[in-house]
């Protein structure tokens, strides 16, 4: 008998967590967080209790309490029996944190399987990331953590990484990863093969992005095997059609950009390669250095390992490396606590902001709303704000953007939306599910699965938590 359950990502964007199972053979297909679940309990400033380790997180149902998933010294911290392993892997489709983040609670014999430049995401997350029990994916301290622990070497976890092409046997199933084009590289659609028939999984997917032909590639090999079902991310489902492309962020930022007078500040998600392409090319383009901070530094030094991404490298000429004021508000080397900061302090390309506001019309600084307050070092007073990233779709991230606002108000930025979106229209969809015509279809990481009914295919709009026979 094959199976699916899921346990995450039901009428919601992201925190997908898909157990399929065959005649004993138990998978995961990504463990992510669930920001909207999390979001209706908790806040910057109200978290799950770290000393209650994950017993929080299995109260407020913002992970499945299933037995024989997660770590010894977790489940043993709560005063509950840690029963060995029962899932063979986890199957993460990509590195974004809804789909990732939650295999931190999870069991370190269970292997992670995933693309390689995922990896490398992952690797670089780990390593400028503050450790808490919701970001271990890499490699965790056991709790409960006491002060000489962090001392301690980390437990690392087994990680297997693929590529397109390869074959992941596991007992009774065998997955095949195809590349997809997505917001993030390392993107991979699934194509398992079960006793039952092929399952594919789509993960998060586009195909109005520079990369297209990657998710025609998985399309192409899905449709192949007559799949009995399909899961697919549905997003944006109600969306039809939107006029969008890296070709119109890039034009539609490089003018504002040119036709600033100060300084040129852009906000995008840094896992992005097409999108730091993109504004990379503009700052050459315009004749302007792009600043980038540390934390940018440890995904641009990986990206560069991986020769099929074509990034530059961290020491090409038009990049400089913004360094941060310390509590003190001064830049003395001995200063700065963050090891991945103090490993990079004798990069030659390195900036203050004092420089930058010398010649501020030479600089389009990349600089994340969690790190506004640098604009009072920057003071780009009349300069311009590119938002490349999606607009608030829930109410924290109103909160958020409204408070963003307030930040361009004052400095009087001429505020500007471009963006592409990682994720697939409704149009285009609709005719991917049509090109493969699966027999049975389960959408999840949507918040309108209903409108999935009218496909002419058989529909589950599936419960949390309710095992669907295949």
């Amino acid at each position: 008998m094959v199976s699916l359950t899921f346990y995450g990502g039901v009428k919601e964007i992201g925190g997908n967590k898909i157990l399929l199972e065959d005649n004993g053979t138990k998978i995961f297909l990504d463990f992510g967080m669930s920001f909207g679940k999390r979001g209706k309990f908790f806040e910057e400033f109200l978290t799950p209790r770290t000393a209650n380790g994950i017993g929080d997180f299995l109260a407020m149902n913002l992970i499945p309490d299933i037995e024989g998933i997660y770590r010894q010294d977790l489940m043993e911290h709560i005063g509950r029996k840690s029963n060995h392993p029962e899932i063979q892997g986890v199957f993460l489709s990509h590195a974004h944190a809804d789909h990732a983040n939650y295999v931190s609670f999870l069991h370190q014999e269970i292997p992670i399987f995933c693309g390689e430049t995922c990896k490398l995401i992952l690797d670089a997350v780990e390593e400028q990331s503050q450790r808490t029990i919701e970001n271990e994916v890499i490699c965790f301290k056991k709790r409960p953590l006491y002060r000489n622990d962090y001392k301690k070497p980390s437990i690392q976890r087994k990680f297997h990484t693929f590529r397109t092409g390869d074959k992941i046997k596991i007992d009774s199933v065998e997955i095949e990863p195809v590349h997809v084009d997505h917001s993030v590289p390392g993107a991979y659609g699934l194509v398992i093969h079960t006793s039952e028939g092929t399952v594919v999984y789509t993960g998060d997917l586009r195909m109005h992005g520079l990369h297209s032909e990657m998710t025609r590639d998985f399309v192409n090999r899905a449709k192949k095997e007559n799949p009995i079902a399909l899961i697919t991310e549905g997003t944006r489902i109600n969306i039809d059609h939107k006029d969008e492309s890296e070709q119109k962020v890039y034009q539609t930022s490089k003018n504002q950009i040119e036709k600033c007078r100060n300084l040129s500040i852009v906000d995008f998600n840094f896992k992005d390669v097409d999108r730091f392409s993109t504004f990379y090319k503009i700052a050459k383009d315009v004749d302007k250095k792009l600043v980038i901070s540390f934390k940018h530094a440890c995904f641009l030094e990986r990206y560069a390992t991986d020769s099929k991404l074509k990034t530059p490298k961290i020491s090409d000429d038009d990049i400089l490396i913004l360094k941060p004021k310390r509590l003190t508000g001064t830049y003395i080397d001995e200063d700065y606590t963050d090891s991945y900061i103090k490993k990079r302090l004798n990069y030659p390309n390195i900036i203050k902001a004092e420089e930058i506001t010398t010649n501020p019309t030479n600089y389009i600084v990349v600089l994340n709303f969690y790190y506004f307050n640098t604009l009072i070092d920057l003071n780009p007073k009349d300069g311009v704000y590119i938002h490349s990233l999606s607009e608030p779709f829930n109410e924290e991230m109103e909160i958020s953007y409204n408070r963003m606002m307030n930040w361009i108000d004052f400095f009087n930025l001429n505020f500007v939306q471009s963006h592409c979106s990682g994720h697939i229209c409704g149009r285009d969809l609709k005719e991917l599910i049509k090109e493969i015509q699966p027999k049975g279809l389960y959408p999840i990481h949507t918040e309108h699965p209903g409108m999935f009914g009218n496909l002419n295919v058989k529909t589950k709009i599936v419960k949390e938590g309710k095992m669907y026979k295949l």
